[in-house]
């Protein structure tokens, strides 16, 4: 498997396919990098290079105890780029993965970057505090890590529900899709999985976003019953300037799935233009 090793030893598992303009993706929690395999075939057959890679403690990657938060992230992605020297490259996160692009481009910069797109993103700030009274109370994130720690594999199972929304009537996902989807997240360790809630829900990403001075892109599905519209994707559009705010109509926040020919689309025309 192709690996970095980062500077405390935890490696990092990340797949590498086609030529060109380097695309980053980082995947949502409790996910990993097969997640974005319908927008990475896309991409590499349009001629482009596609990089992708899971989060320390979840699939293929090292499960260490401590690192599960973003600075560790960032870090962790800047030293992947820095390793397979990426320039000009864009990134993509989704849910989770937001944040891991906010706070590389707070701690690292642009310098290595042209644009970068966030999709269903936790970005500007997730959880509920007086000065973000739009988001979510802390009460739904300690329910979650109680949750995970009762019965990880039923909890995930159940929670395909709101990720998928199948619990809308006109829903169509398959079977195969929530059992893949299961399989994926049972591969992270149990503690990296309950120290991500606390990570993606409490970070702030507000500073980090006024080092946006890239083009950006931001998508969001207008049903995401995990990561609502109102608390993250519009306020982090309204952050950086000039940015471009794609709302879907009806999507959930697996859209990566259930809309992924008009996300590849919108990728490809975001990647495309000048």
């Amino acid at each position: 498997m192709a690996t970095i090793t980062t500077r405390d030893g935890t490696e990092i598992y990340f797949k590498d396919w086609g030529k060109g303009q380097p695309v980053i993706f980082s995947h949502g929690w409790p996910l990993d990098a097969d997640m974005w395999e319908y927008q990475m075939n896309f991409l590499a057959e349009k001629g482009y290079r596609v990089i992708a890679y899971d989060r320390r403690g979840f699939g293929r990657s090292s499960q260490p105890w401590d690192g599960y938060n973003y600075d560790t992230f960032a870090d962790d992605l800047a030293e992947l780029i820095e390793a397979l020297d990426l320039k000009e490259a864009v990134l993509v996160g989704f849910s989770m993965g937001g944040g891991d692009v906010a706070r590389y481009i707070g701690r690292h910069g642009v310098k290595r970057l042209s644009k970068a797109v966030l999709v269903g993103a936790v970005t500007p700030i997730f959880i509920k505090t007086d000065n973000h009274p739009e988001g979510v109370p802390k009460e739904v994130f300690d329910g979650i890590k109680d949750g995970l720690r009762a019965d990880r594999a039923q909890f995930l199972s159940d929670f395909s529900s709101v990720f998928y929304g199948t619990n809308r009537p006109d829903s169509k996902v398959s079977a195969g899709v929530l059992a893949q989807t299961l399989n994926i997240a049972l591969l992270a360790s149990l503690k990296g999985t309950i120290d991500c809630v606390t990570a993606f829900s409490e970070t702030d990403f507000r500073e980090d976003m006024k080092k946006f001075t890239l083009p950006t892109l931001v998508i969001h599905g207008d049903d995401d019953q995990v990561v609502p519209l109102e608390a993250t994707g519009k306020l982090a559009a309204a952050a950086v300037p000039g940015s471009q705010l794609k709302v879907y109509p009806g999507a959930p926040h697996a859209l990566c799935f259930t809309h992924k020919d008009q996300l590849n689309l919108d990728l490809l025309g975001f990647l495309q233009a000048r």
